[in-house]
């Protein structure tokens, strides 16, 4: 497998120590693989704790309820329909490629007017500040950690209705731009955000799109995002439990009023967080997409 020189270390030493220690069973999330999705892939034939990559990437390797192995892989929005492959290495060096295949899923369309027009069309000097923050969140979803996350399934870092839903194809004042990376849950400014699971905080700060931030690595490259904090509460390298505050509900960066911003990346693919949680979502607010 071709692996990022920065990645290899980390990458083969997680896989080494997975091996040292089983990997312990944990409630998996359902499979639905489709892009924006998570495809759960059973690894038959394995003693010990294989390594798997997808594109290069590492891929997420536990233990189902009957001892067997399965690796968990996040599918980018951008992921095309169809076949795919798996990469997976054993302790013996023996590669094996495991095919999948990814079903379509349409996404809706949602139009946002900003009143603010320099966050929609950024000007000359907002654009380095903006390349260097981009560098620095791609960077933070990233995140590898060799260990497995005490849970799969996460609660709601806030109560609140949704807003605005996951994959949307957003127009800002009427102009094409990405897609919706995340859940936006509606609450009331100052409203606490919690940790939906334990984990370590990766990166904090204040960016221009996404306003205060706050990066948590859950281990084995499940990562959370939580944007448009009105205050942070926590900092780079702290451990904190399922349930700690982690900052407040605000609306720093581009907005049209207080809310949550709440992406999940899964082995450095963002994905629709509601496949993750333990329980169902809110109903919709009133008008949200």
């Amino acid at each position: 497998m071709k692996l990022l020189k920065k990645e290899s270390i980390l990458y083969f030493l997680a896989g080494w120590l997975l091996c040292l220690t089983p990997a312990q069973a944990l409630q998996l999330p359902k499979n639905h693989p489709v892009p924006g999705g998570i495809a759960v892939i059973t690894l038959t034939g394995y003693n010990t704790a294989p390594q798997a990559s997808f594109r290069n990437k590492p891929v997420m390797v536990v233990r189902d309820d009957k001892g067997t192995f399965v690796a968990l892989l996040g599918l980018a929005l951008a992921t095309k329909p169809g076949e795919q492959n798996l990469e997976i290495l054993g302790a013996s060096g023996k590669k094996k490629i495991m095919s999948f295949t990814v079903a379509n899923r349409d996404y809706e369309r949602q139009y946002i007017t900003i009143k603010n027009k320099r966050m929609v069309n950024p000007e000359k000097r907002d654009m380095t500040r903006i390349g260097k923050e981009q560098q620095r969140i791609r960077k933070a979803l990233a995140s590898w950690t060799p260990q497995t996350p005490e849970t799969l399934l996460l609660n709601l870092p806030v109560s609140g209705p949704v807003s605005s839903t996951f994959g949307l194809r957003r127009y800002f004042n009427d102009q094409p731009r990405k897609p919706h990376s995340g859940l936006d849950l509606a609450a009331a400014e100052g409203t606490p955000v919690k940790a939906p699971a334990s984990g370590h905080i990766v990166d904090t700060g204040e960016f221009f799109f996404n306003g205060n931030t706050v990066f948590i690595d859950h281990g084995q490259g499940l990562v959370t995002m939580y944007c448009h904090l009105s205050r942070i509460d926590v900092k780079p390298g702290q451990h904190v439990d399922s349930g700690a505050i982690i900052g407040a509900v605000g609306k720093t960066g581009r907005v049209t009023g207080a809310h949550l911003h709440w992406s999940v990346s899964l082995n450095d693919a963002r994905i629709d967080p509601e496949f993750l949680l333990r329980e169902p979502l809110p109903k919709p607010a009133s008008g949200s997409k």
